[in-house]
C-alpha cells in the first residue's frame, strides 16, 4: 500500500507532467511531502505569489500545448489563483489546480482558512470537484486532467489535505491515464462549397489566429495558391512571418493599416483558427469561411457562409491541393505595396534618434539580438502595441494574455518559458505597472537559476491608460505612478540589473545580457509615446480633440502642440 498522495503524483508523471507551481501550506502539506521526496521526478518551483503560479501555469500550456499545473492551500491561496485561472479560460489553456482544503472532518465547520471553494471556482473551471475520500482522488484526478484537455481550461481538484497521507490501493481503476487524439475532419460538402467559394472570389483575405500556428507551412502555401493577403490576430503572430510577402501585420487597435484596409475591400474572408471577437475591424458585408477544431467557435462572431470543423493544418493540405491557382494577382500586389509602404514609416520610426529613448528604438536594438527560436512573453499595456508592431518574428513564440489581458503575465510567462525550454532565449518585455504587479517572483527566476532578460518600458505611467482616458476625450487621471529604480531591485534579488537612458547603453546591455547565466532586468527610461491604432476612426479623433481643449483649458500658459507625424500619417 501507499500513500494517495504518492500514488497520485506517480498520475501526475504517466501523464508527462514534470513540473509544478505553488506554495507550500498546511492544507496542502501533505501532498507537497511527495513532491519533496526525490524519487519523484516531479519538480516543486515555489513562487513567492500564487497568482504568478497560476499564470506561469497557463503560459506554459499556451507555449507547449501541455497542460500546466500549480497548486495552493485553501482559503488565501485559492483565492490568489483566480486571475490566473481566468486567463487559462479565455485563452484555451489546459490548466490543473490542486487545491487544499481544511481537514476532511472540518469541511463545513467555518474552520480556520476554509471557504467554499467549489463556489469559489464555479465560474472559471472546466472542472471543479471536491474529494470526499482518498479511493476518490486517482479517479478524479485522471478525469480533471482530461477535462481540462478536451475542454481547454482549468480543471480544479480541491482535496482536503489528510486525504493525501491515507494509504490506499488502486488495483481497480475506473479510469486511465490515456487522451483520445482530436477527431474531426470536414464534411465533404462543406469541403465542396468552400472550393466553389475560393473559385468565385477575387479579392480574397486570411485572417489567421492562434489555432494556425501548428500550420505555418500549410498556411504559406495555402496564401501563395490562392493568391490571398494574410492578416494576422495577435495571438496568431508568427503563424506567418511579419516580413513574408503575404503578410499585412496583425489586425485591430495594435494592428496596421493595410490590414484593416484589406479587409474593407475583400470578398471573401477565410478565418483559420480564430473566432475574432472585433467586429468593426472585420468585413461590413462578405462571403466568409471559417475554418476551426472548435465546432462552438464556427460563426459565433461573424455571419460566415462556410464552416470547416477540423484541424487547420489537415484541412488547409486538403484545400491546397484542390484549390485552383489564382492567375489574377492584381488584389495581393495592391497590399504588397501597401504594407511596403507602412513597413517603411515603421523603419523610420525605428532608425530615428532622439534625444531621448523612444519604444520603437528599444525593439530595434532587441531585434538585433533575437535568436531565430527565441521565445517572448509579452506583458499587457502599451508594451503589447510595441511588441506587435515594431518585433519582426519569423521562427520565434511569443506568449501573451490575450482575451482576459491581465497586466503581470510578462514576467510569469518567461519563468514557465524558460522552464519549458531551458536551452532558449527567452524575454519578458513588461511595462513597469504590468511588472511592479509581480516584481516580487523576479526572485523565484533567480532562486532557480533561469536566465532570462526582462525589459522594462519605464514611463512611470500606466501608459495605455492615460491613452484610453484621453481617447475618451478626458483629461488623465490615477495614471502616474512614480519612480522605481528596476535596477538596483533585480540587484537586490541576486540578479543582474542596468538602468538605461540611452540608445548606445541599450545596445551594449543587451549584448552583456546575453552572456551571463543570471536573470537580468533592463530598466529602460523611455519616452511617452502614444498607442496610435493603425487607422483612427472619426470617433476617436472627435474624442482626442475634446481631450486636447479641456488640457488647454485646465493648464496655465499651455499650447496644443502639434499632431505627431505618426499620427499624421495614420489617418
Amino acid at each position: 500500500m501507499a500513500r494517495t498522495g504518492e500514488i497520485m503524483a506517480d498520475i501526475l508523471e504517466r501523464w508527462g507532467v514534470d513540473h509544478l507551481y505553488g506554495m507550500p501550506g498546511d492544507s496542502i502539506n501533505e501532498f507537497v511531502e511527495e513532491l519533496r521526496k526525490a524519487r519523484n521526478e516531479l519538480r516543486f518551483y515555489q513562487v513567492r505569489h500564487e497568482e504568478v503560479g497560476a499564470l506561469a501555469a497557463a503560459a506554459y500550456a499556451k507555449l507547449t500545448g501541455k497542460i500546466g499545473v500549480c497548486l495552493s492551500i485553501a482559503g488565501p491561496g485559492a483565492v490568489h489563483l483566480l486571475n490566473g485561472l481566468y486567463d487559462a479560460k479565455a485563452d484555451g489553456a489546459p490548466v490543473l489546480v490542486l487545491a487544499g482544503q481544511v481537514h476532511s472532518k472540518q469541511v463545513g465547520t467555518d474552520a480556520f482558512q476554509e471557504i467554499n471553494l467549489e463556489r469559489m471556482f464555479d465560474d472559471v473551471a472546466v472542472y471543479n470537484k471536491r474529494a470526499e475520500s482518498h479511493e476518490q482522488l486517482p479517479d478524479m484526478l485522471n478525469q480533471a486532467i482530461r477535462t481540462a484537455y478536451a475542454e481547454k481550461g482549468p480543471a480544479v481538484l480541491i482535496v482536503p489535505d489528510d486525504l493525501f497521507a491515507e494509504k490506499a490501493e488502486w488495483d481497480q481503476p475506473l479510469t486511465s491515464d490515456i487522451l483520445a487524439d482530436a477527431a474531426g475532419f470536414p464534411d465533404q460538402k462543406d469541403m465542396k462549397l468552400a472550393l466553389e467559394m475560393l473559385e468565385r472570389a477575387k479579392r480574397p483575405v486570411i485572417l489567421a489566429g492562434k489555432g494556425a500556428l501548428g500550420a505555418k507551412q500549410e498556411l504559406t502555401l495555402f496564401a501563395a495558391k490562392i493568391g490571398a493577403p494574410v492578416a494576422i490576430t495577435l495571438p496568431g503572430k508568427g503563424a506567418i512571418p511579419d516580413l513574408h510577402p503575404h503578410c499585412l501585420g496583425h489586425l485591430g487597435q495594435l494592428g496596421t493599416k493595410p490590414a484593416y484596409q484589406a479587409m474593407q475591400e475583400t470578398d471573401l474572408l477565410i478565418m483559420i483558427g480564430t473566432s475574432y471577437p472585433y467586429r468593426e475591424f472585420l468585413p461590413e458585408k462578405a462571403d466568409a469561411i471559417q475554418i476551426d477544431v472548435e465546432t462552438k467557435f464556427i460563426g459565433k462572431r461573424y455571419p460566415v457562409a462556410c464552416g470547416l470543423n477540423g484541424d487547420a493544418k489537415k484541412v488547409l493540405e486538403v484545400l491546397t491541393a484542390s484549390a485552383p491557382f489564382k492567375e489574377d494577382r492584381s488584389f495581393l500586389e495592391e497590399y504588397q505595396k501597401r504594407i511596403k509602404s507602412w513597413r517603411e514609416e515603421m523603419e523610420k520610426d525605428k532608425a530615428q534618434e532622439t534625444e531621448q529613448l523612444m519604444p520603437p528604438q528599444v525593439m530595434a536594438e532587441v531585434q538585433q539580438v533575437l535568436d531565430p527560436d527565441a521565445i517572448l512573453s509579452v506583458d499587457v499595456g502599451n508594451v503589447t502595441v510595441w511588441a506587435a508592431r515594431y518585433l519582426d518574428l519569423d521562427q520565434q513564440s511569443m506568449v501573451i494574455s490575450s482575451w482576459l489581458a491581465t497586466m503581470g503575465c510578462g514576467l510569469s510567462g518567461a519563468i514557465a518559458a524558460k522552464i519549458a525550454e531551458p536551452e532558449k532565449q527567452v524575454w519578458a518585455f513588461c511595462g513597469d505597472g504590468g511588472f511592479s504587479m509581480v516584481m516580487h517572483d523576479f526572485v523565484t527566476a533567480v532562486r532557480y537559476k533561469l536566465p532570462i532578460v526582462v525589459v522594462i518600458f519605464n514611463n512611470q505611467k500606466l501608459g495605455m491608460i492615460h491613452y484610453e482616458q484621453q481617447e475618451m476625450g478626458h483629461l488623465e487621471y490615477g495614471t502616474e505612478l512614480g519612480t522605481i529604480d528596476f535596477a538596483k531591485f533585480a540587484e537586490a534579488c541576486g540578479g543582474i540589473g542596468v538602468r538605461i537612458h540611452s540608445r548606445d547603453k541599450m545596445r551594449l546591455a543587451l549584448k552583456q545580457a546575453l552572456k551571463v547565466e543570471k536573470p537580468v532586468i533592463l530598466d529602460v527610461q523611455v519616452e511617452e509615446e502614444p498607442p496610435l491604432p493603425g487607422n483612427i476612426s472619426y470617433g476617436q479623433a472627435v474624442h482626442y480633440t475634446e481631450y486636447m481643449v479641456k488640457k488647454f483649458f485646465s493648464e496655465k500658459s499651455v499650447t496644443i502642440p502639434p499632431i505627431k507625424k505618426s499620427m499624421k500619417r495614420l489617418f
